[in-house]
């Protein structure tokens, strides 16, 4: 196994020796750019590559994995590395990778997720229900974890089945029992002077010769039964070339579903290496050129709620994920909101970068307006028919204050802290603060004022939950993110120091009041106002605001927004 990175620099003859196509680097000179994220194999050099994504790489030199770019090229030679524990945790992060892309192109093939204007592209030479080297190596992995009590009792009723007239002598001096329960010896070989081939046991010689194949290539630690009989060596080259036609003259003996299974595997395996099948190929391969898609479905598959279809003017919600630059917002659920009971959706991007870095003016100034986009598709469907809101409890703007309710937003970066764990989402903010935007700093309630808090989520987390998380899970997950997400927005508009605004509520509880006071005073106090659901009149006034002495005292101050 050797493994590259993504944007990472190599000697363009070790690419070359590596890849029999160019299609994953770019040469620059003497060096050659990973430009692809996937997974290779190539079957005549017998390798399995892993091609990472830049989240990986602590700096340009060092991964996470404790080695630099250059020892995960040569991870087969490094000798320390084939017995340490690390060497493991390599291949468990690699293969959830693996099953990420294969999710990936399932969820694409499935569903509208990637709009066709996207400089998108998914390369792979497998069709849909055809094997990669990887996946049939994990099928005959997880084959035998789940049949070897099963194999191993089928062989001792062979070998039990040629126990007549037994040579004990022999069979005692030559073979090594298996101890039961009580201690009792059972031979598992019994020396006799009959000699049938049996097809069944036949079978198990080419799996299990397969299987001490890959555990002995890519140090699989399995520990297989050494009573079963294996063909090593050149041996086992021989029956690579040929073993498809070995393999079909014993193929109508099976009834059996499990052997059925075992047979299976084995015809694909030698469909791959036999000379004479049509269906060999020299390597296989699924990549992506541009990963940043993939872990943008990965976390919206965490956190987004599915949208409904209401429209207007043929344009939903769904529509507006995608927008014109190719660019898809990334997530969007509704929950309550910051001021009152009602609902509100929070927007969020995700952001592909190293984990020492962050968003740029450019993606903040897109997410505003990808914001602004929501809220006017709202007030759209409102303006259409004011009993119809996209959702119900979903409430974006107050008529009688002309207010805009706080539109929550953030940006979630992906990183690795420790190598090992895949089960703690790890989320925290990447800033104590929010971004800010506005057009007028004293509008707390004004359709342009945004705040984006920025967080970044254990990437390993998201991988495996990618793959592994089912229903209830992702809910689970969703739950406390949004909590945890209104909370620490609540948190900061509760610390007049960092947000710089005042809350109060109107004294007076009555409709014909509040009208009086917005009405008289509406250029001091727009975009300042906002009517909640509960009926309370909210000003936010900003600390260099001077507002009326008259109008303050029509409003109390509220302690904390809860």
């Amino acid at each position: 196994m050797k493994i590259l990175i993504e944007g990472a620099y190599y000697p363009i003859l070790t690419l070359q020796k590596i890849f029999d196509d160019p299609k994953f680097y770019i040469q620059n000179g003497l060096e050659g750019k990973i430009i692809s994220v996937g997974y290779y194999h190539s079957f005549e050099k017998n390798e399995l590559i892993y091609m990472l994504p830049k989240v990986f790489m602590i700096d340009d030199i060092n991964s996470i994995f404790g080695k630099t770019k250059e020892e995960l090229l040569k991870l087969n030679t490094l000798k320390n590395i084939k017995h340490d524990l690390q060497f493991n945790w390599i291949r468990q992060s690699s293969l959830y990778f693996y099953n990420s892309l294969l999710e990936y192109r399932k969820r694409i093939m499935d569903s509208q997720i990637v709009n066709k204007s996207e400089k998108f592209e998914l390369n792979t030479n497998l069709g849909n229900q055809e094997y990669s080297y990887l996946d049939l190596l994990l099928s005959f992995v997880n084959y035998y974890k789940k049949n070897k009590n099963h194999i191993l009792y089928k062989h001792i009723e062979y070998n039990s089945n040629q126990a007549k007239k037994p040579k004990w002598d022999k069979t005692i001096r030559k073979s090594l029992p298996i101890l039961n329960a009580n201690n009792s010896p059972i031979y598992v070989s019994i020396r006799n002077k009959k000699k049938i081939k049996n097809t069944e046991e036949e079978l198990f010689i080419y799996f299990f010769s397969i299987l001490n194949y890959f555990n002995q290539e890519h140090k699989l630690n399995l520990k297989i039964d050494k009573s079963f009989s294996v063909i090593k060596g050149k041996s086992f080259k021989s029956l690579q070339a040929n073993g498809l036609s070995k393999l079909r003259k014993i193929k109508y003996r099976y009834f059996n579903d499990s052997l059925k299974r075992m047979y299976s595997l084995c015809e694909i395996y030698f469909t791959q290496t036999d000379k004479s099948s049509l269906k060999r190929k020299r390597e296989d391969f699924i990549s992506v050129n541009n990963y940043n898609l993939v872990f943008e479905d990965m976390i919206d598959k965490l956190f987004s709620d599915e949208l409904n279809n209401t429209e207007i003017d043929n344009v939903s919600l769904q529509d507006l994920k995608k927008n014109d630059d190719g660019k898809i917002i990334d997530h969007i659920y509704n929950y309550q909101s910051l001021i009152d009971t009602s609902n509100i959706f929070y927007i969020g991007d995700s952001k592909y970068y190293k984990s020492n870095k962050e968003a740029g003016n450019l993606s903040k100034y897109k997410q505003f307006t990808y914001a602004k986009n929501v809220i006017q598709f709202n007030i759209d469907l409102l303006n259409e028919d004011k009993g119809k809101p996209y959702r119900k409890g979903i409430r974006y703007r107050d008529e009688l204050t002309e207010g805009y309710n706080i539109t929550p937003n953030f940006f979630i970066y992906g990183y690795i802290e420790n190598k090992e764990n895949f089960d703690e989402h790890l989320i925290e903010k990447k800033k104590e603060l929010p971004v800010k935007s506005y057009h007028y700093k004293e509008r707390l309630f004004d359709r342009d004022t945004l705040f984006v808090h920025q967080y970044k989520i254990n990437f390993l987390f998201v991988l495996k939950a990618y793959t592994n998380f089912n229903t209830v899970k992702t809910q689970k997950f969703r739950t406390q993110v949004k909590e945890d997400f209104r909370k620490h927005f609540i948190d900061f508009f509760n610390n007049t120091k960092n947000c710089e605004f005042e809350f109060y509520k109107c004294k007076v509880k009555t409709v014909e009041h509040y009208k009086s006071i917005i009405t008289d005073n509406f250029k001091a106090l727009n975009g300042k106002c906002y009517l909640n659901i509960e009926n309370e009149l909210i000003l936010a006034k900003h600390l260099e605001d001077e507002i009326n002495i008259s109008i303050m005292k029509e409003f109390e101050q509220l302690t904390e927004l809860i």
